[in-house]
């Protein structure tokens, strides 16, 4: 799990949805209550109004009764003047007037003065269509019914005409008082208009709060537990040994983070197990290092994967197996005194190929690797061994894979000595049979070390493979294993064999190959293949190219190429050796031999690999000659 991830937005963050619910909740909340203020302010403006809707329709209906009372004469006082209580009618009937006449302005205007209203500042008024058209309408009326006082008061506003005045509101009193209760009425409509809009407000409020927590919760839902109880299930199912289980990675920042983490521990987990169990199948040091390199490409960057031994001399390591772009001889014995420290220190240790000069950081850079690692290794070896781990970029290695390669450490480590020791064994045995062979004919002399140089080198010629070409070096002595049954008469006898002797030795190469394959089925029973090539050499060297070799008249690419390098390094020393029965030929002679028998006798691309390297062969020859 996984990760080069893809970053999410801030829009797939919870945090984001969290407090963004949570800020439009209390966002709208606070909007809710700021509305609702509002119109609770508004509404005590509009009791006011209606007040004064109230007052108007009040003084409609008092001027109207105060007329009829005194058309009926029940409004004069008999027992003081007319004039005067008429004069008294005509000041209240203005102040009405006037009143009226200032609250019907006021709320045509849309502001009502501060002193009709007792407070500081005036009131401005928003009125609905239906309001706004009815008070069109009452003005109106109020215009015609004051302009028809006027009419009736007559020309001289000192002394109006208090009985027409009188008889003008008696008669259009009910008018006013009716459009004056129209304008009420529709005060009232707007009035509970915007009670019932602050109930839906409320309503709305309640309604939005429901909605953003339910929203809330299913973003919780889906969002944070459903994928923290998959992950929690998941962490069962790794516990239970359900390795490299995936749970589907959230759409969110936060837990996709956290199951990207959990999906990377658990393929992590998964890679760590099949690593352990992995290596541990190697059939031998090289295979163990191979399938070591292949793991932990699943985990860092390796390009070069190396065992460093110490050598017997104090400060100085050996490189005993490397599995990678590099051969062993371009590092060769190294004395870097880092080597030692890593192994005293028991700690990764990273080294950089920047700015040095010598020693180990140098020579790893003059091949092309630009970062390594030593990861101490405590038994394989007393003295110290250290695995090196080597990339071709830059700053390969950081806290995370020193971490990895430490927590790993100890198994391959047990892994390595094992199977170093078994290699050791096998070895061993190699030789000792080897060796037997050889105490049959002791005429062979270096015959055995000869003939495997020439062929290890013949094998990291034609493959540059050099892990093949150790095997062929360490198999080769094997080739005529065989021997051990051939009759001592027929195997030591000084002249030229007959028919019966020679179908007697040409059953060695079977005899050989029976043996060793007794003991590869013993090691198969421990889960290792070692013999294998060795069995190849044993059987097949005597095969010809042309199918007329023995045992089995094996023809051209069907012979195993181990068997075909083997034979063309056998006869070339045998050729060049003294025997009981003949003189070493010159080099000369058996590479003219050679030459002549290739696509007969011998594999052509055997035979033109081996001029290719006959100055090493000569230098062998010379060093080992036969005495």
């Amino acid at each position: 799990m996984n990760a080069s991830v893809v970053q999410m937005g801030w829009g797939a963050s919870i945090r984001v949805w969290v407090f963004g619910s949570l800020l439009t909740l209390c966002v709208g909340i606070a909007g809710a209550i700021a509305f609702i203020q509002y119109e609770l302010n508004l509404r005590k403006h509009d009791y006011q109004i209606l007040n004064l809707a109230g007052q108007m329709r009040v003084l409609a209906v008092e001027m109207q009764r105060q007329s009829n009372e005194v058309l009926a004469g029940g409004g004069l006082n008999l027992g003081g003047g007319i004039d005067r209580e008429l004069s008294l009618f005509d000041r209240d009937i203005a102040d009405k007037v006037t009143l009226y006449e200032q609250i019907i302005i006021g709320f045509h205007a849309r502001e009502l003065p501060a002193e009709l209203i007792g407070r500081d500042e005036p009131l401005r008024c928003n009125w609905d269509h239906q309001s706004t058209s009815q008070l069109d309408v009452s003005v109106a009326a109020w215009q015609r019914f004051r302009d028809g006082m006027e009419r009736a008061a007559g020309d001289n506003p000192l002394r109006p005409n208090s009985l027409k005045v009188a008889a003008y509101l008696a008669a259009n009193g009910h008018e006013l008082v009716e459009s004056t209760e129209r304008l009420a009425r529709a005060f009232q409509n707007m009035m509970e208009g915007k009670l019932l809009l602050i109930r839906l407000s409320v309503l709305g409020m309640a309604a939005g709060v429901v909605v953003a927590s339910i929203v809330l919760a299913f973003i919780l839902q889906r969002s944070v537990l459903r994928p923290l109880d998959m992950t929690v299930a998941a962490f069962r199912r790794v516990a239970a040994g359900d390795l490299g289980h995936q749970v589907p990675v959230a759409r969110t920042r936060e837990i996709g983070g956290m199951i990207r983490a959990f999906n990377n521990l658990s393929c992590r987990l998964q890679g760590m197990f099949r690593l352990t169990e992995r290596i541990s199948q190697g059939a031998d040091s090289d295979q163990t290092l191979a399938f070591i390199h292949e793991e932990f490409s699943h985990f860092l960057p390796v390009d070069v994967l190396a065992l460093l031994v110490a050598a017997p001399e104090p400060g100085r390591f050996g490189v005993e197996r490397i599995h990678g772009k590099v051969l062993a001889e371009s590092l060769g014995p190294l004395s870097d005194p880092i080597l030692q420290m890593v192994c005293q220190s028991g700690q990764p240790r990273v080294l950089s190929m920047d700015g040095h000069e010598s020693g180990l950081a140098a020579l790893l850079g003059q091949v092309g690797l630009r970062t390594a690692l030593l990861l101490p290794l405590s038994s394989v070896r007393d003295g110290g061994a250290l695995l090196l781990v080597a990339a071709e970029r830059d700053n390969a290695y950081g806290l995370d894979e020193k971490r990895f390669l430490h927590s790993i450490a100890a198994h391959v480590d047990s892994v390595l000595s094992r199977t170093l020791v078994m290699d050791s064994l096998i070895v061993a045995a190699v030789e000792g049979l080897a060796k037997l062979a050889e105490s049959r004919d002791p005429e062979t002399g270096n015959h055995l070390v000869r003939m495997s140089l020439y062929s290890a080198l013949l094998a990291e010629e034609m493959t540059g493979d050099a892990a093949y070409a150790r095997d062929i070096h360490r198999f080769a002595p094997m080739h005529d294993i065989g021997k051990v049954g051939i009759a001592d008469s027929v195997l030591l006898k000084p002249g030229r064999l007959d028919d019966d002797e020679r179908r007697e030795m040409c059953r060695h190469p079977l005899i050989g190959g029976k043996v060793l394959r007794l003991s590869e089925e013993r090691m198969a029973e421990e889960g290792r293949s070692v013999f294998r090539l060795g069995i190849e050499i044993a059987e097949a060297h005597h095969e010809k190219w042309d199918g007329s070799g023995y045992p089995r008249g094996l023809k051209g690419p069907d012979i195993p190429l181990s068997a075909r390098i083997v034979a063309v390094a056998d006869v070339f020393d045998a050729l060049t050796s003294k025997r009981p029965y003949k003189e070493a030929w010159s080099v000369e002679r058996a590479l003219e031999t050679l030459r002549k028998d290739a696509g007969s006798h011998f594999d052509p691309d055997v035979v033109a690999a081996f001029d290719r390297i006959l100055p090493k062969v000569l230098e062998i020859h010379s060093r080992l000659a036969h005495h």
